[in-house]
């Protein structure tokens, strides 16, 4: 399976999403049957690592993300990947807008998909502090373990 994590510059929510993705499944032992990656419906920070704070709030939790590097949406991402998972409705809306003819992702809100809240956003922590991307955290790591339980059984 292969799971796109998408938020507005992909240095923030997507990083820590995909972050703790791997990190939960690779714990359960299913690291290697998940391609986990993250993008940004806008290419402003593309190349740049995920902002200090994110990093920080996820370091504190033992997660490395430091290698990260941001990237914009392409089209190929929607024939690449399995599921797009979105992290806010603005970012659902615009994936769902630029998906081209027979693209082969099904498109969510992360939260939702997961199982973690119905109709909820990652809230982007981006303005404002600490505690703001140490909820983003706890948020991201809630939806790794709705996304653990949601995989098919090993064949």
């Amino acid at each position: 399976m292969n799971i796109l994590f998408v938020c507005m510059g992909n240095i923030c929510r997507s990083p820590l999403l995909e972050g703790w993705a791997r990190h939960v499944l690779t714990d359960a032992g299913h690291g290697h049957r998940v391609r986990l990656d993250s993008a940004g419906t806008g290419g402003w920070h593309a190349g740049e690592p995920p902002d200090p704070r994110a990093i920080a709030a996820a370091a504190r939790h033992g997660i490395d993300i430091r290698e990260q590097r941001a990237r914009a949406v392409t089209e190929a991402d929607f024939h690449a990947f399995d599921l797009i998972l979105a992290a806010d409705r603005d970012n659902l809306r615009w994936l769902r807008q630029h998906a081209p003819p027979g693209a082969r992702a099904e498109i969510h809100l992360a939260l939702a998909w997961c199982g973690v809240a119905d109709d909820e956003d990652v809230p982007d922590p981006y303005y404002g502090n600490a505690a703001g991307f140490d909820a983003t955290c706890h948020l991201a790591r809630a939806a790794a373990h709705g996304l653990l339980r949601k995989l098919p059984p090993q064949a």
